[in-house]
């Protein structure tokens, strides 16, 4: 290379390609690759494995040449395997072509089960074949892939340069299937309802609006599974659930994304004290299973999900921890006042029970650390929600809070169609001077609770955040394989 060239590892793939598909190694042409064996089983199956013949295939994660021997790491699903290629083993025109692979070729093996004097589980090569050239440098093995926003940019370099994510994103699917078998056991059937709405209601959001055009209508995706769950409430099953992504337009954080999975179930004849034991029931099982224990490290807290768990009244803790009632807030301007005399900045477009909302967040949510529920809310801001028959301004409503961050929201379901349109009668009056997170006018909704819902409980809870504490994840950005991110200035 002169001095005036620059060095292009791109080019210098497209090259070793070029030789290849010269020699009739084109590693595009396969179509399969016969596998029968997995690297962590050839490991823990050596006894009965050694001197077999086996078939592997993987990316290639290191590469070490001695002369006229290679070992080469393929990596696949489970792990790593090292590959020893010789002459003799592979023939000298195919041992030659080597000097064409680079870090992250994906190639299939096939070859005897030994051991190395060293003790290692390895294959003797006899015959191989390159599946996939890889055209991009890889991450740096020894360090990985540190940077952030290119982690979750191009998740799929994260998952090749960083085990521990492939193995959160591994119990992340076994937290899903795990709760399916728990909710099928207890006799709940799962369904799937509605992404795109004429109306997006079920909980205080902003939704995403597109258009319909053939019949040209406006819709908007779901910001939540309640309604049309209770729906099936009504239309006679007892006891249903779904899993389903949600979209909220609303802002990013470290625990919010745009879109996220949702759980929600709903359980006829049972009331939100059913719901407490029953969530107490799932998160001590979940982390039984997954973990083998129910105590568990956040964040460097130690958590106990073990049950019974706290309950705190919300009045009576905001009543503790400012010296005022929530009643003694009467307006929209008292409530901003009210944040202000506390430190806490609010958007003047906000109404009053969002402002107490935000309030609570601020004083009280944080310091629930351990497993409890923060129960009794106000009517104003549960408008689906039954009340309290002992005190009607509350509602038989809780959140699940631990390690100070919300993880489910449950009640018993308002199921008096005539107090349900009086309270989506004051959310619309609210729309209408402007709060475009409160719920729309759903008469189709009433019309059934109008035919009988009976009694019932409901629940919501947060897969992503559940996934956050298994696995010790400060973010929802570690938990969802592709985040919602701004373009990069290239475009990706």
């Amino acid at each position: 290379m002169s001095s005036g060239e620059t060095f292009d590892p791109r080019q210098v793939r497209l090259d070793k390609l070029a030789r290849l598909r010269e020699h009739g190694m084109d590693p595009y042409q396969a179509t399969k690759f016969p596998v029968d064996h997995l690297s962590r089983e050839i490991a823990s199956d050596y006894d009965t494995l050694e001197g077999q013949e086996v078939s592997v295939a993987g990316r290639i994660m290191a590469m070490r040449g001695h002369g006229r021997a290679w070992f080469i790491d393929v990596h696949d699903s489970q792990g790593r395997i090292q590959c020893h290629f010789t002459e003799d083993g592979v023939g000298l025109d195919a041992f030659h072509f080597l000097t064409e692979l680079d870090l992250g070729d994906i190639i299939g093996v096939t070859g005897v089960v030994f051991k190395t004097r060293r003790g290692e589980v390895t294959i003797q090569v006899r015959r191989f074949q390159v599946l996939a050239k890889s055209l991009q440098d890889l991450p740096d093995k020894r360090h990985g892939l540190k940077d952030v926003d290119l982690r979750y940019r191009q998740r799929y370099l994260d998952l090749l340069s960083n085990p521990e994510v492939r193995e959160t994103f591994r119990r992340r699917s076994e937290t899903v299937s795990f709760l399916r078998r728990f909710f099928d056991q207890r006799g709940f059937i799962e369904v799937e309802t509605p992404v795109l709405l004429t109306l997006a209601g079920g909980t205080e959001a902003r939704p995403f609006a597109t258009h319909h055009n053939a019949l040209d209508m406006d819709l908007y995706l779901r910001i939540a599974l309640e309604l049309h769950l209770k729906r099936l409430i009504v239309g006679g099953y007892d006891k249903v659930y779904e899993i389903g992504r949600v979209f909220r337009n609303e802002g990013i954080s470290t625990r919010h994304n745009p879109e996220f999975t949702m759980l929600e179930l709903y359980q006829a004849y049972t009331d939100f004290h059913g719901i407490m034991a029953l969530v107490e029931d799932m998160l001590v099982s979940v982390a039984t299973e997954l973990l083998g224990s129910p105590v568990i490290t956040y964040q460097g807290n130690v958590i106990d999900l073990t049950p019974p768990y706290a309950r705190v009244d919300l009045v009576e803790q905001l009543l503790a921890k400012t010296g005022v009632r929530w009643t003694q807030i009467r307006t929209d301007q008292d409530a901003h006042q009210f944040a202000e005399s506390l430190g806490i900045k609010t958007d003047p477009s906000l109404a009053r029970a969002q402002v107490m909302d935000k309030i609570v967040s601020v004083v009280i949510e944080p310091e629930l650390v351990q497993p409890t529920f923060l129960w009794h809310h106000p009517v104003d801001i549960s408008p689906l929600a039954k009340r309290d028959p002992k005190a009607p301004e509350l509602t038989e409503r809780f959140e699940l809070f631990v390690a100070g961050r919300e993880l489910a929201n449950a009640f018993s379901e308002l199921n008096d169609p005539l107090d349900q349109r009086e309270r989506f009668v004051e959310q619309q009056r609210q729309r209408l001077g402007g709060n475009q997170e409160t719920h729309p006018f759903d008469e189709d909704f009433l019309t059934a609770l109008e035919h009988g819902m009976p009694p019932t409980g409901g629940l919501g809870v947060g897969i992503d955040r559940l996934v956050m504490l298994l696995t010790d994840s400060p973010s929802i950005r570690d938990v969802v394989l592709f985040p919602t991110m701004r373009p990069a200035e290239n475009g990706t």
